[in-house]
Formats: structure tokens, C-alpha cells, sequence
């Protein structure tokens, strides 16, 4: 790519258009659809403790760390890092960190579109009224349909990844920073109506008390590390994402200042999911820790049973697939800077490219859920041995990929970055930049790798 089209890379707009992207990429079905779930699972508050804790211990340091690096390079993640690395007199050969989060980005985004395809098919049903006054077999016997037909779910994958495709194409102001601009506040506002309706179903303080009462006798070591791996996830790190939308970050802008209000936002979502979503499963005398199936089963169920249950079916769902959109066009956005500096093409042809090869990865995923229900490709090792591909790409993207390059990420500018430069770069307090990269180079690394071992074990 030449320096004159580095120069002409354009930057956002402002601070909050920065903090809305990438609140917009953390912000996704790990917030409104697994965080809940997660915490049902795990006895409520005093996992929600432990999350915010791991969101101030890994999310933050290690997100600023990713913007660090993708400022200073200006470039695509891979190539930002290898610049950075050169500039502090380190091993190129970091830039394996990028590589990894680049190379998972585009495997999640290959399962990821296909349910974000499950919740713009699930608009279509709600809207419908499908759900309304069905009971449980009814409701599940529609996710199984869904998932039963290659076909369906081929549509609604090729129709949220065009979404996201048609939003990257457009680049930076037209595309990346105008969709959030719409999205994010639209988020918002339709989980705050959810919210306000789910305080008429007589169980709104149950969930509050859920939610933020700690038991601590619930909480085991299973669940600390459990909310480790959320709060890394959550935060779309070790994607290169943050790397990608630094890149187009001023040197005005404050990274710990950004960071710490992508992480509140992307706090504020996750818990407000749960209290959308609790007082229907309390209403309904539904479990709590229901799994995946809690958005897609249990809540249609719910909704179907409530009074205006297909309109606020319709805008949960809606909200849903803003989720998941905003997510897609994060996770495409590293993959297409790659592919348009490395092949010299446009910034269209980069997006399409880089979409339809995820779109036909994806396919993979849809099949596996069907046709080759029965397809092992590790079934060889015992761990592995009923795993289907989506599960597969989902384990070794969430417990081995994303913590490597953000374990790699933290080491290389926790210690090899110049402590000068990185202290001018990052324009805090002596205090508080002390506190940062202390945190980088001990606590956060030792954290993320007990949940790597842990997931490995």
C-alpha cells in the first residue's frame, strides 16, 4: 500500500464515533444472549462481581494495548504490529499475535454470521406471531426446523453476511462509522423499551436482586474462570479488531479514556440483557440457566405467552440482530484491511472478497448442524470425538486462538515496547499509566493464561 493512501486512510470523526465502533464490536451475542445465560448458570451476582473485575483486570489493558499497536502502525494489524516491533528494535516475529487474531476473526465471523442469521429469521417469525400462544414443543419444534434445513439457514447466512459485506465495502465515514452512528443508539433504545416492558411482569425486583445480590457460596473456581473467558471474549480481543479500528484513531484521542468507555458501555448492555431477559424467565417459572436455548426457546415462549408479546418478540429479536450486525462488521473489518493492503485492491473488492470466502466457510457450519450432523473431523481424540464443525471452529477460535494473540499481544508491549514512548503515546498520569502497564505485564498475562490452560484441561 503506498503512503500516500496511509495518509489518506481517515480517521473518526471523533472520540465517541471511535467509542461507539468498538462498543459496537464488544457489544454482540456475547452480551444479550450468552453473558445471561452464563450468569443463570452460575448463581447470579457473585459472578456478575467477578465479570466486572476480569472487564478491569484483562478487558481494558489488554484493548489498549490493541490500540496502541494499531495507531502507531497505521496499517492492517499484521502489518502495524510488525512496524511497532521494528520501531522498538523486537522480533518482527510478534506479529504472529496479529496473524492469529486476523486468521480468528475470519473463522468466527464464518459461524458467527450463521446465527446472526438464526436472529434475523427469528424477526420474521416473531413478526409473524409465530411464537404467540404456542407452548414449548411448539416453540422448540421451530428452532428445530430451523436448524433441520440447510436450505433456510443458507438463506439467512447469505442475507446477514451481505449486511455486513455492504456496510465494510463503504469504508470508514460511509460505512463503518455511519452504521454504528444508527445502530448503537438504536441498540440502546430498544433494549431500554424491552426493559421497560419486562418491569410489568411482576418479577423485575427478583431479577435486580438476581443480578446484583452476591452469593458467594455459588461461586466456584469453574465459574471465576468461566467469567474470565467471557469478559476476554466479550470485549472482541485477540481478534485484532481493536488493532484494526485504532488504526484510524487521531493522536488526539485518549486511549485509556476511550477503552474505559467501550468497557462501561459494553457492561451497561450486558446488564441490561439480563434484566430484559430474567423477568420473563421468572415470570414464566423458567430456569434461569437455560443454555443457548434460553434466547431461542425459552424467550419465544415466553414473549408468546404475554400480552403485546408479538410486537416485543419482533423488537427483542430486532435488537438481536443490530447485536450481531455491529459484531459482523467488526469482525470482517480486519480480515478486509488485510486483504485490500496485501492485494492492492479496492476497498470493495477487498470486502466482497473477504466476505464470500467467510460466507462459503460458513456453509461448512450450517451443514454441520444437518446433512453432516454426524461429521467429526477430530473424532479421533477422544475430547472432540461428537464435535461438529461449528463447534469445533468455536472451540479453537474462543479457548485457544483469541487467548494466544491477546496473551502475545499484552507480553509484546507490556516488555518490549519503550516505556518512553509508549508512556508519551498513551498521555496518562504517572500513576495510572504505572498501574496499566503493571497490570499488562503481570496480572493480565497470568490471568489469560489460566484460562488457556484451563480450557485446554
Amino acid at each position: 500500500m503506498s503512503e500516500n493512501s496511509l495518509t489518506s486512510r481517515g480517521n473518526w470523526s471523533s472520540r465517541m464515533a471511535f467509542i461507539l465502533a468498538a462498543a459496537g464490536s464488544a457489544v454482540g451475542l456475547g452480551n444479550i444472549w450468552k453473558f445471561p445465560y452464563m450468569t443463570g448458570e452460575n448463581g447470579g451476582g457473585a459472578f456478575v462481581i467477578v465479570y466486572l473485575a476480569c472487564i478491569a483486570v484483562i478487558g481494558v489493558p489488554i484493548m489498549m494495548a490493541e490500540v496502541f499497536v494499531g495507531r502507531n502502525g497505521q496499517r492492517n494489524p499484521v502489518a502495524s504490529m510488525r512496524l511497532v516491533a521494528e520501531r522498538n528494535l523486537s522480533n518482527p516475529a510478534w506479529r504472529l499475535s496479529a496473524i492469529i487474531g486476523v486468521l480468528a476473526a475470519f473463522m468466527i465471523l464464518s459461524f458467527y454470521s450463521v446465527i446472526g442469521g438464526w436472529s434475523a429469521s427469528y424477526v420474521m417469525h416473531s413478526g409473524m406471531g409465530d411464537f404467540a400462544g404456542q407452548d414449548a414443543d411448539a416453540v422448540g419444534a421451530i428452532f428445530s426446523a430451523l436448524l433441520a434445513s440447510p436450505g433456510i439457514l443458507l438463506f439467512w447466512h447469505t442475507v446477514f453476511m451481505a449486511l455486513v459485506i455492504f456496510v465494510v465495502s463503504r469504508g470508514l465515514k460511509s460505512g463503518l462509522e455511519r452504521a454504528v452512528k444508527i445502530l448503537m443508539p438504536a441498540l440502546f433504545l430498544l433494549l431500554l423499551v424491552v426493559v421497560g416492558y419486562a418491569t410489568t411482569t411482576g418479577h423485575f425486583m427478583e431479577s435486580l436482586d438476581f443480578l446484583f445480590t452476591p452469593d458467594f457460596s455459588k461461586l466456584t473456581w469453574d465459574a471465576v474462570l468461566q467469567a474470565l473467558g467471557q469478559a476476554f471474549f466479550t470485549m472482541s480481543l485477540g481478534m485484532a479488531i481493536m488493532m484494526a479500528y485504532g488504526s484510524y484513531l487521531g493522536r488526539d484521542v485518549s486511549i485509556g479514556r476511550a477503552a474505559v468507555g467501550v468497557g462501561i458501555m459494553d457492561t451497561l448492555v450486558a446488564l441490561l440483557a439480563g434484566l430484559a431477559i430474567f423477568p420473563f424467565v421468572f415470570a414464566n417459572g423458567l430456569e434461569a440457566g437455560q443454555g443457548p436455548g434460553l434466547i431461542f426457546v425459552t424467550l419465544p415462549l415466553a414473549f408468546g405467552q404475554m400480552p403485546l408479546g408479538v410486537f416485543f418478540a419482533t423488537l427483542f429479536f430486532v435488537l438481536l440482530l443490530f447485536a450481531a450486525w455491529t459484531s459482523g462488521i467488526s469482525l470482517l473489518e480486519p480480515v478486509t484491511e488485510w486483504v485490500e493492503e496485501k492485494m492492492a485492491i479496492t476497498r470493495t473488492g477487498a470486502a466482497i472478497l473477504a466476505g464470500v470466502a467467510c460466507w462459503l466457510l460458513g456453509v461448512a457450519s450450517i451443514l454441520s448442524l444437518n446433512v453432516w450432523s454426524d461429521v467429526y473431523l477430530l473424532g479421533m481424540f477422544e475430547r472432540f470425538e461428537t464435535t461438529g464443525i461449528l463447534d469445533l471452529l468455536d472451540f479453537f477460535t474462543a479457548n485457544i486462538m483469541l487467548p494466544l494473540s491477546g496473551l502475545l499481544t499484552a507480553l509484546f508491549v507490556g516488555w518490549c515496547v519503550a516505556k518512553e514512548s509508549l508512556q508519551a503515546d498513551m498521555a496518562m498520569s504517572d500513576g495510572m499509566f504505572t498501574l496499566w502497564r503493571n497490570l499488562l505485564r503481570y496480572v493480565t498475562p497470568i490471568a489469560v493464561l489460566a484460562v488457556f490452560i484451563y480450557n485446554l484441561l
